[in-house]
């Protein structure tokens, strides 16, 4: 029996107060969504202008072209699985939350550092999360955080989370050959979100989504491959018939109320790969809501623009570009937005797109400020470009080196709040981790 979307938003809505032993009797509805996040990037960074001086191509081409300014580098001792810890790290603490609080840990990746074992799993070691623990990995393309997000918001509207959050956490390493057309899009991070009841950034609305997927080559790494390959003019066009798709169906959903004056999205974040293309896509969806490109343009400059600071300095990270999206935005107008509404739009080759809402909350500016989210910009270091070249050739045969004999514990490293680092491959071909 297929339940119409009212009702379906009803169900969700109505969704019980749960405790430690099960759902309460309460039928009072209690909002979920985004309680905490933080993020996390490589120790070191390239400026765009100087990667287009070194590649004989004026600094605008790169700058003004991409909307990005810098792009995030990994050291042969970052991958996806330091990142996602150090991110999940800042968050725990910074948001006064214990690891054995967690009953679902769920990372989004499209780069996997093996065919079998999650990074979830790897992170649920590093962190000390609990045996009563449900972890796993996501994937589909840049849309498996999402994929993620929503598999939380789920398992908190059925009762199965009794009292505990959820925490997600998107992690990826962008990168391209040297000299490539993709080159200066790369970057590196990750974002780790706590999913919970009664959120204090921000509130969202399951059941009320809108989805689009079909099946494209547009963007794909095969398995022997570090680097991604793709067809860059049709992964702009698929990324944009999926917004459509995907806005068209949340507007039927929300019927009167997507349009609303007295309660419109004031905001949206967008998948961004790199910055132009955020304004591509928000050019599209102003088009389908019958605006003129002047219209679009001066909203733009208010709607989407303060979500593209931080993306500017990191670059592409994949799964989490759409969260980092998201922090950017809070951290710089938070407080006037505090109760009011923000779009979403999260969009994976291959491909798969959802476009969601959600409601800032009033303490969200506070929390971010107590958090410091920003913090690890700080302390960047500068590549030159022969440095940059040079750790991406040692990059290259970083699984080559012995692990360490011992690694500390996590309760220990997590404690110090030390930056975990990839060690290399052990006799038995395991990854080893450690802090330091």
């Amino acid at each position: 029996m297929m339940l119409a979307p009212d009702l379906l938003h009803q169900i969700y809505m109505n969704a019980k107060t749960t405790s430690s032993t099960g759902p309460s009797p309460s039928s009072r509805a209690v909002p979920i969504g985004i309680d905490a996040i933080a993020f996390a990037v490589p120790r070191a960074y390239v400026e765009l202008s100087d990667l287009a001086t070194a590649r004989g191509v004026p600094p605008a081409k790169y700058i003004e072209g991409l909307g990005n300014v810098q792009m995030a580098v990994a050291a042969p001792d970052e991958d996806p699985v330091t990142l996602a810890t150090e991110a999940a790290s800042r968050l725990l603490s910074g948001a006064g939350r214990s690891p054995d609080k967690i009953g679902l840990c769920i990372v989004g990746t499209e780069t996997a550092v093996d065919h079998s074992k999650p990074i979830a799993s790897y992170l649920h070691g590093m962190l000390g999360l609990p045996r009563a623990c449900r972890v796993f990995e996501t994937k589909h393309a840049c849309f498996g955080g999402t994929a993620g997000l929503f598999n939380a918001l789920d398992w908190i509207a059925s009762g199965s989370a009794r009292g505990r959050s959820a925490l997600i956490v998107c992690t990826d390493i962008a990168r391209y050959p040297l000299r490539s057309p993709g080159e200066p899009t790369q970057g590196g991070g990750a974002v780790a979100m706590l999913v919970s009841e009664r959120p204090r950034l921000v509130e969202l609305d399951p059941g009320r989504s809108g989805c689009y997927s079909q099946h494209v080559h547009d963007f794909w790494r095969p398995l022997h491959r570090k680097d991604a390959l793709v067809d860059g003019q049709f992964s702009v066009q698929c990324y944009l018939e999926a917004l459509s798709g995907a806005y068209e169906e949340w507007r039927q959903l929300m019927g009167p109320e997507a349009a609303s004056s007295d309660d419109p999205l004031v905001r949206t974040c967008y998948h961004v790969p790199y910055g132009k293309m955020a304004r591509k896509a928000h050019q599209r969806r102003c088009q389908l809501d019958g605006l003129d490109e002047k219209t679009a343009e001066e909203r733009f400059a208010i709607e989407v623009a303060p979500s593209l600071r931080l993306p500017s300095q990191v670059g592409n990270i994949y799964t989490g570009s759409l969260y980092l999206s998201l922090l950017s935005l809070l951290s710089a107008e938070a407080e006037e937005l505090a109760g009011k509404r923000i779009g979403l739009f999260s969009y994976g080759s291959g491909c798969a797109a959802e476009f969601f809402a959600g409601r800032v909350g009033p303490h969200a500016a506070a929390l971010l400020q107590a958090m410091d989210v920003t913090a690890p910009l700080r302390n960047r270091q500068r590549l030159s470009i022969p440095e940059y070249e040079a750790l991406r050739q040692r990059d290259a045969d970083q699984d080559q080196r012995p692990a360490p004999p011992s690694a500390v514990t996590p309760s220990d490293a997590t404690a110090a709040g030390q930056r975990a680092l990839y060690c290399g491959i052990d006799p038995q071909e395991r990854r080893v981790y450690t802090w330091q």
